[in-house]
């Protein structure tokens, strides 16, 4: 079946394949949004039991997810994987080396004879809700300002960029990207609680969150749109493969791909209609209009970056070195091998929605809290 279809239709369904890997994984980091909201809701030690027991049910969702989008880049686009994970490694070791951290906090934190004491992990759980989200973002924006990179002939790259990545959290875009992830990801954290905990003080402190968060991520998430809409892009001539300037490259193809301009207005109409149902009509389901749409938004701006003829990955130190979807993939054997791996995506999907249909049909009490300590159960 794959087999038989062109290297360019094989390269644009894995394209999709990553795009909605990463959408996926923006909704999920509200479990690291959780995690910087620890102290702002819980103000009893019970209180932050409930909060961090309640996200810890799903923590490694995250992980899995970032870990399977970095395997599918390795195996559909790997000349990307080698320059990125590559070049870029201080900013790709500290979202890992913060992911380490998460997992050792949830695991440790109630351990008997922990002698680092609880609130060392929960300011690891901290460090990991701030680094992963803001890193991630202005990672992913770099996909339209561009890095300082250069690929020879023989498709071997070198950073040219001292920072190894760093830098891109100096550029004002990649950072509005990075801080409106991490707004966000606060926001729907505060609603993955009001969804999952029968408390009303903890649902009231996640309200009032919510609202002071919306502002600075309407702030940065427009301050990033804005300036991505009227920056030079980076576009790709389909006959001959040479990447050039084009003035307002990235509204062009907003406008020129209006499926994907509808699902980016969608995206950021379900995002701020579940905002309004968490704080104006007091729903605890605003959860699913936000993940949902903060998916949408995403999945539109993977779009953008790779679709209609541009460079996905440009490079601002040498322009033809720019990777695109078609001189960065796998060979059409393995695009195609790896095509049937790809069909147990929809299970995997299936599978995430179950767990979560299953880890939110009851909501968690403090009295629940307390049975597990009686009982000597497993807390977070």
């Amino acid at each position: 079946m794959f087999e038989n279809l062109s290297i360019e239709t094989l390269q644009n369904y894995w394209w999709i394949i990553i795009s909605l890997l990463g959408s996926l994984l923006v909704f999920l980091m509200f479990v690291q949004g959780g995690q910087t909201l620890i102290w702002q809701i819980g103000k009893t030690e019970n209180e932050k039991s409930l909060l961090i027991n309640s996200i810890g049910k799903k923590w490694d969702l995250t992980f899995t997810t970032l870990v399977t989008f970095g395997g599918a880049f390795f195996a559909s686009f790997p000349l990307f994987y080698s320059t990125s994970f590559g070049g870029a490694y201080w900013v790709w070791m500290l979202i890992l080396f913060g992911f380490i951290l998460q997992a050792v906090s949830f695991e440790y934190r109630k351990k008997a004879g922990n002698f680092l004491g609880a609130k060392t992990y929960e300011f690891f759980l901290l460090l990991n809700g701030i680094l992963a989200p803001v890193l991630i973002g202005a990672a992913v924006s770099t996909f339209f300002t561009g890095s300082d990179f250069f690929v020879n002939e023989y498709n071997l790259s070198r950073w040219e960029h001292p920072a190894r990545g760093l830098e891109a959290a100096l550029n004002i875009q990649n950072l509005s990207l990075g801080l409106a992830v991490f707004f966000l990801t606060r926001i729907i954290g505060a609603q993955f609680f009001i969804l999952t905990i029968d408390q009303k003080e903890i649902a009231k402190r996640a309200k009032k969150q919510i609202l002071l968060n919306t502002i600075p991520f309407l702030i940065t998430f427009l301050t990033f749109v804005v300036l991505l809409l009227l920056k030079d892009g980076f576009a790709v001539n389909p006959d001959t493969g040479i990447v050039s300037i084009e003035a307002y490259k990235y509204l062009h193809n907003l406008l020129q791909m209006p499926l994907v301009l509808i699902l980016f207005f969608v995206g950021v109409i379900l995002v701020l209609t579940g905002i309004y149902f968490s704080i104006l009509k007091n729903s605890s389901k605003g959860i699913n209009f936000s993940g949902a749409g903060a998916i949408l938004t995403a999945f539109s701006l993977f779009m953008l970056a790779g679709f209609n003829n541009t460079a996905f990955y440009p490079s601002t130190f040498d322009l033809q070195s720019s990777l695109t979807i078609r001189n960065s993939s796998s060979s059409h054997y393995t695009l195609a091998a790896m095509s049937y791996v790809s069909l147990f995506v929809p299970f995997v999907i299936a599978y995430i929605w179950w767990a979560w249909r299953a880890l939110t049909k009851k909501k968690m009490t403090e009295q629940e809290i307390e049975e597990i300590k009686n009982e000597g159960g497993h807390l977070y």
